[in-house]
């Protein structure tokens, strides 16, 4: 049966979004870079990017070719009824490493246009400055709109181009690991990096010396600013991206193995229309963050914040408009029950939106400093750096508990309305307006770097604090997509695991039917799975510790070796503690990508199938815990350092100022390296286990080798 042809909104919408991006890049392009100081400055940072993620893509471009070559020999899935006998005749599976590539090489393409627009815009938002805060609003948020609308743009053309041209989602699924497996390099790798530099500038720059917040003659600013954008605007548009088309895939292989939708038994005829209902609300989820985004130009002002906010919650409401309209035309031809089941899945859409944007806002309050949380963390930093630690780490624990109830209320009001389907369904809707959740994210590192260039290309005291409005804003927008991302991790990969169940059964009847926990196999892989985030989480933490502690030593180093940079009459080699994270990021990050792939798979070869469902259930159930509470405590301890900073508690260079400090620089790996990292580790892991299934059912018929 031939594709439905609304399937070409999704295409057309993503053709949009990629002119679009071309065209904001062009604006951002023309506006005025600054004096002499500031373009040098911002041509230090985009020099350190551009050397960085060179490095980074040769080793990854290695990281792919490998893991092509292994998917050229699993099973292919084209024929599903036939795809474990296939996996004997030695077939190779052409369709789905090809597709792997496209993902891959798509998302490099989208990480890099994004970061280089970022490196580009930073220095005209803080030219923006002088003129209003008004100018450098839209200069800074049309830079991060490029990489939202690149990001949305390549994965809906490459989903339903693959789609179009090969209608089996199992085809489309190695789309989707291509785009998982660069984005866990980008996210652990540019985390690991910016880190590094934060917490040596931190701890020797602000602690010892007593230097400003992006003082010129700390070596390690430049790195810090680096850090930015291949971290936070390359790392997370990546992990959105992977989540994004992971989603889409996610409920196009369940529309396409179901029996069942809800309790309806949907025919053949009507099948397509549910496998590419997903690329259609992402498609409509693209026109609404389109408008969200002109939206958000139009609103801004003089409060930055209240336009970022307001663009989400229009994009959220057009979202639901508008796929209003295509479920109706979707439902021409289906009968009466089929039609029902459509409406169903509309209103699970929904509710995954509306559950993403209570998560993002349950993040921003436990990290925004005019809330509670926060106040009280910046309180504690006067009894001592001990106190401001526990605080901050029992109120990230604390902040787990409310997104926990979201996830489940969401799942349990999708289940009920359409079952595993309709929870799939959720993801896809929570991450819809992802174009505008990625804008809004990327113009956070955008005006952090315009807030530096603005004090080191010395453009005075009011454009610094106009600076720092925007930047306050972009920490605000930086939680809510941290809040997104997590929760929409979570339903990701808790619909990868539904199709991952689904496929096991469907390849082999009753390979994994029932998670018996009394069974020891079950029980192996469920405490395994609750263990890998821990470990993920530890090798990422330690690798940033074993980084800063190189860069803590150069920078001591530069100091005492050359007075006069302190002084202000010679400057600092910024380039050699470029070097240190760059090097360091790259070496500590290829382990924690490797247990990504290794282990999900030697779980399935020793304990069997079925024990890697349940270490799949066990990961996603801690890695959330995990995620949420670093990202969110993290995040509370740099706004708490920030409130003292503003002149509360006695302000700068007292000692609550120095426990604040700490504090930052424990919640610095927390929330912007192992956190956010987290939600990539569960979809690599998830994908692992379904593009592998095939192989995975050689070992005693998907039984394992060690057989309870």
């Amino acid at each position: 049966m031939a594709v439905p042809l609304i399937i070409l909104v999704a295409l057309f919408a993503g053709i949009v979004s990629i002119i679009l991006a071309l065209y904001f890049r062009s604006l951002v392009m023309k506006e005025d870079p600054g004096n002499e100081k500031m373009q040098e400055v911002a041509g230090y940072i985009e020099s350190g990017a551009k050397t960085y993620i060179k490095l980074q893509y040769k080793v990854l471009g290695i990281f792919v070719l490998v893991l092509m070559c292994l998917l050229l020999f699993i099973p292919s899935p084209l024929e599903k009824s036939k795809t474990y006998e296939r996996l004997i005749s030695g077939a190779l599976n052409w369709e789905q490493a090809v597709a792997y590539i496209i993902g891959a090489v798509g998302s490099m393409m989208a990480g890099y246009l994004g970061m280089y627009v970022g490196v580009k815009a930073n220095t005209r938002a803080a030219q923006g400055c002088t003129i209003s805060t008004k100018k450098g609003f839209d200069v800074a948020f049309f830079g991060g709109a490029v990489m939202g609308l690149a990001v949305v743009g390549v994965a809906l053309i490459g989903v339903s181009v693959l789609y179009m041209l090969v209608p089996d989602p199992n085809i489309v699924l190695g789309f989707s690991f291509g785009a998982s497996s660069v984005a866990l390099f980008m996210k652990c790798g540019g985390g690991i990096f910016t880190k590094t530099a934060d917490v040596g500038a931190d701890l020797v720059g602000k602690a010892e010396y007593d230097l400003p917040e992006d003082d010129p003659r700390n070596p390690a600013t430049i790195a810090d600013n680096v850090g930015d954008n291949v971290g936070d605007i390359a790392g997370m548009g990546s992990d959105l991206f992977d989540s994004y088309v992971a989603s889409i895939i996610a409920a196009m292989m369940l529309g396409a193995a179901l029996v069942l939708i809800g309790d309806v038994a949907v025919s053949d005829e009507a099948r397509y229309t549910f496998i590419v209902f997903p690329i259609v609300l992402c498609g409509v989820g693209l026109i609404a963050s389109l408008l969200g985004i002109y939206i958000i130009k139009w609103k801004g002002s003089e409060d930055p914040g209240t336009a970022l906010n307001t663009g989400t919650y229009a994009a959220t409401v057009i979202f639901a408009l508008i796929a209003l309209v295509f479920t109706a035309l979707m439902t021409i031809g289906l009968t009466a029950s089929e039609t029902a089941v459509l409406w169903k899945l509309y209103a699970c859409s929904v509710i995954g939106l509306l559950s993403g944007i209570v998560l993002g806002f349950t993040s921003d309050y436990f990290t925004r400093d005019d809330k509670k949380p926060t106040r009280n963390i910046a309180e504690a930093a006067q009894e001592g750096h001990a106190v401001v630690i526990l605080s901050g780490f029992s109120y990230g624990l604390l902040s787990v508990v409310p997104p926990t109830i979201g996830i489940i209320v969401a799942m349990a009001i999708t289940y009920l309305l359409a079952g595993v389907f309709g929870v799939a369904i959720a993801a896809v809707g929570l991450l819809a307006i992802v174009g505008t959740i990625v804008s809004n994210d990327a113009y956070g590192p955008i005006v952090d770097n315009a807030r530096s260039i603005a004090e080191q290309g010395g453009l005075g005291d009011d454009v610094i604090r106009t600076a720092d409005r925007l930047d306050s804003a972009g920490n605000t927008a930086k939680a809510i997509t941290k809040g997104f991302a997590i929760g929409a991790a979570n339903l990701t990969v808790f619909a990868l695991l539904f199709s991952f169940v689904t496929e096991a059964n469907d390849i082999k009847e009753g390979t994994i039917e029932v998670i018996d926990l009394l069974s020891i196999n079950i029980l192996i892989g469920a405490f395994i799975g609750v263990v890998i985030p821990a470990l993920f989480s530890a090798l990422l933490i330690m690798a940033v510790q074993r980084n800063a502690s190189k860069m803590v030593k150069e920078i001591r180093r530069q100091f005492e070796e050359n007075p006069k940079i302190l002084t202000g009459e010679e400057p600092a080699d910024f380039n050699k503690c470029i070097d240190i994270a760059t090097k360091g990021s790259l070496r500590e990050l290829i382990i924690p990508s490797i247990i990504s792939i290794a282990v999900p798979l030697s779980i399935g070869i020793i304990f069997g199938v079925a024990s890697l469902g349940a270490f799949l259930a066990g990961a996603i159930l801690s890695g959330f815990v995990f995620a949420v509470m670093m990202s969110n405590a993290g995040g509370a301890w740099d706004n708490a350092k920030k409130y003292i900073e503003d002149g509360h508690l006695g302000g700068k260079g007292t000692e609550t100022h120095k426990a604040a400090i700490t504090g930052d620089t424990v919640g610095d790996p927390f929330k912007d390296t192992a956190g956010p990292s987290i939600n990539t580790l569960l979809v690599v892991m998830s994908l692992t286990a379904s593009i592998f299934l095939g192989f995975l059912m050689m070992f005693n018929g998907g039984m394992g080798l060690l057989v309870f």
